[in-house]
Parts: C-alpha cells; structure tokens; sequence
C-alpha cells in the first residue's frame, strides 16, 4: 500500500454509486486486500451484494442503516439519525484500524444531505483514516466539505432511468 490515505467520492443522482463502490470492493478482494463496507441507509438482507460478499475473500459488509429516511418531523427519524451515527462509529473504527486496505461507507453522503449526520463528523472519520487505506464514500448530495477533502469525485447524472418510465427494480440491477 502507498503511504497516503485516499478519499474518493461516488455522488450524484445517476444509478451506479454503490454498484462503483461495490466493483473497487471487487477490485481490492482480488488483490488480497481486505475491505470494510458499511452501508448507512440499506436495511434489505435480500440484496445481491450481501450474498455476494460471502464468496470474496476479506470482504466484510455491514447494513447499519432502517431503509427509507423518513421525514425530520417524523417520530422515528431520531431512530435513522441513533442508526447512522452507530455505523459512523463502526466507520471512524474502521478507517483508524490499519486493518482494511478499502474502507466504502455506502450512502454516507445521501446520510449527510438528509441531516442525519453532520458533515463535520463524517470529515473527521475520513481524515482518521491510517496512512495507506483509501476511503470511499457514496450517496446522492456530496456537499461541497465532502468534496473538497476528496483526491476524487465522480458525478453519476441521471440521463434517464427505466424506472421512470414503469420498468420495476430488478434483482441483479437494483438490488
């Protein structure tokens, strides 16, 4: 491993952020590194990547999140924001460890946007990171302190989606 730590963010309201995330998960495995995926906002026990991780080597993925976010009047958005920061804390435990080479904290940044949690504290696990390991961090709505402490940020832009227009999520393309 190099000696920096690298940050890379998938953002956008395109398709493909945690499919990105999951392929250099992918990537890492077959280069015998050992990989940390901590999912914020995923609750579905039934999606591929959760059976697929059992088959890759030192590949670890956890679902810290409730599903669908709900509104910040809503009584048990207290619950998503308990939720996201225990798996904020499964993060900052992670990247200080020196024990993964990948660490992909899956739909952080859509956690950020929707207020459960503070950029601030995201930012702080990132620049927690050991020397050598490289960070991802996924999910629509990077704001702009996000981005600014990544090396790399890619943009998924929707152009246009077959849901829009009735197709139904597919096993294998959405989940």
């Amino acid at each position: 491993m190099d000696s920096i730590s690298r940050t890379l963010i998938f953002t956008g309201n395109g398709k493909g952020k945690t499919t990105a995330a999951l392929g250099m998960a992918l990537r890492a495995s077959g280069h015998g590194m050992t990989v940390k995926i901590i999912q914020f906002i995923k609750a579905d026990a039934r999606t591929g990547e959760l059976a697929a991780v059992t088959n890759l080597p030192g590949v670890e993925i956890v679902q810290a999140g409730l599903g669908f976010v709900p509104s910040q009047d809503d009584p048990r958005f207290g619950e998503h924001r308990r939720a996201a920061r225990k798996a904020l804390d499964m993060s900052r435990e992670a990247a200080e460890s020196g024990k993964y080479g990948l660490i992909v904290l899956d739909e952080v940044c859509t956690a950020v946007s929707l207020h459960l949690l503070d950029e601030s504290d995201v930012l702080d696990v990132v620049r927690s990171t050991t020397p050598g390991a490289c960070i991802v961090l996924t999910g629509a709505g990077a704001t702009p302190g996000l981005i600014e402490q990544a090396d790399t940020v890619t943009e998924m832009r929707e152009i246009k989606h077959g849901m829009r227009s009735g197709v139904n999520a597919q096993k294998g393309v959405e989940f």
